[in-house]
């Protein structure tokens, strides 16, 4: 096999989801709920594989469309916010920021392994999710994996996880 390094990239205009979120930030401030329409693109880079090719398009499309799918139309809130506290509240959850809560159904909102809703996380957390997709199929690992998140035109995170 070729030791150069090729890339794929996958971006479709139904990689996208809308969701709400609110963020701390400078230690003691947490924004006001609002949301945005969100947009997934993903790199994979690695060598040719005995096909020629990087990864399958397909199947890197249609896990990153499953992941986007159940964060659409959700409340996206951090499980390990140091600031944001959730707690049980009957069929809700219920976020906590000093003297400010809100109650969501528990149903509408994705509770997230990370510790702030914000674009550079949420890449990471879709980029883990892919990265055991691949994995949980018995495919190897791509030597490196992008996951860039837009949260409005013009502004946008990118994650890289690196094998």
């Amino acid at each position: 096999m070729s030791k150069s390094n090729y890339q794929v990239r996958v971006t479709k205009d139904y990689l996208v989801f809308s969701s709400g979120h609110f963020i701390t930030y400078m230690g003691d401030t947490c924004e006001r709920i609002h949301g945005h329409n969100y947009r997934v693109a993903v790199e994979v880079e690695d060598g040719l594989d005995e096909n020629h090719y990087v990864f399958d398009f397909i199947a890197l499309r249609d896990w990153t469309k499953a992941i986007v799918d159940e964060l659409d139309h959700r409340m996206l809130l951090p499980t390990r916010s140091p600031l944001i506290h959730l707690t049980d509240d009957g069929p809700n959850v219920r976020a906590t920021y000093k003297e400010r809560y809100w109650s969501f159904p528990r149903e509408e909102c994705v509770l997230l392994p990370i510790a702030n809703t914000t674009a550079e996380l949420l890449a990471s957390y879709i980029a883990d999710r892919l990265r055991a997709a691949i994995t949980g199929h018995g495919l190897p690992t791509p030597k490196v994996i992008r996951v860039e998140v837009e949260e409005c035109f013009g502004q946008s995170a990118r994650y890289e996880w690196n094998r």
